[in-house]
């Protein structure tokens, strides 16, 4: 069995973070590892508080996984320090990691900013070196390209500016437009277009957490990278569509949506 790490925080409500996670490679029927970097009281109305794990104890998780059970790929999500990004990026190197996706978390689904100026400096240097493919929305891909984007043309420069930046492929997930369903994928100078059809679901909390982690399972099983995007967008799809309603805020995806009993 194909194993998957997840370093990113925890969602106590069950929608994002390493909880989206573990159902995302599960419902892949892969085996789930966890490095927590953060601890989160928040639910579908937005977050309440974070408390950080400390660098330290980042470093003992990530040794105690390398150690026993090496992951075939690593998804990196919620990293709000500049000590725990330092620190992974450190772990990652000695232990010669492969197949990183990193979702580069700065703003909650709910508008609550997850991560400092200073971190995010370190983000660029330290951590999306070392990363095969990075997956911004369209405000996270301004932040990080200086780029203003207002149309395709726009995805395009700043994910083609990022991926030269960073030497890795780049998705910008163009969820955050409201004309269409548009992700653009920028890779060793060439872009790729994944159109799907937009789906009426206001239910949103989550779905950057699973699309990531959907990627690191598909490269975990062997999928080249356009496969493994094409096939998380197919999961991600499907569980959007399926319609779950939870929660009196922007509610979360049904991850089990294709596990039959």
């Amino acid at each position: 069995m194909q194993k998957v790490l997840s370093i990113a925080g925890s969602d106590c409500s069950g929608g994002a973070g390493i909880q989206a996670d573990i159902k995302t490679i599960t419902a892949h029927k892969l085996y789930a590892m966890s490095v927590l970097t953060a601890l989160t009281a928040q639910n579908t109305l937005g977050v309440d508080a974070v408390m950080e794990v400390p660098p330290e104890f980042v470093a003992r998780q990530l040794d105690s996984i390398f150690e026993d059970i090496v992951p075939d790929s690593v998804k990196i999500g919620m990293t709000s320090s500049q000590g725990v990004i330092a620190v992974i990026a450190e772990k990652l190197t000695a232990y010669g990691a492969k197949h990183i996706v990193i979702d580069p978390v700065m703003v909650s689904t709910s508008g609550c900013r997850l991560i400092s100026e200073q971190a995010i400096d370190t983000l660029k240097q330290k951590l999306f070196p070392l990363a095969e493919i990075i997956t911004p929305n369209i405000p996270e891909a301004e932040v990080l390209s200086g780029i203003s984007i207002k149309n395709e043309q726009d995805m395009v420069a700043a994910g083609t500016k990022l991926s030269q930046s960073y030497g890795c492929a780049v998705l910008v997930k163009g969820g955050h437009r409201t004309d269409a369903a548009i992700d653009i994928l920028c890779q060793d100078g060439e872009v790729m277009r994944f159109c799907a059809e937009r789906i009426d679901n206001p239910n949103t909390h989550g779905t950057g957490c699973t699309l990531s982690s959907a990627i690191a399972a598909n490269l975990a099983m062997g999928a080249s990278l356009v496969e493994s995007v094409q096939n998380a967008k197919a999961y991600l799809f499907g569980a959007l569509k399926a319609g779950l309603n939870l929660g009196r805020g922007s509610g979360p995806i049904d991850h089990s949506y294709r596990i039959t009993l």
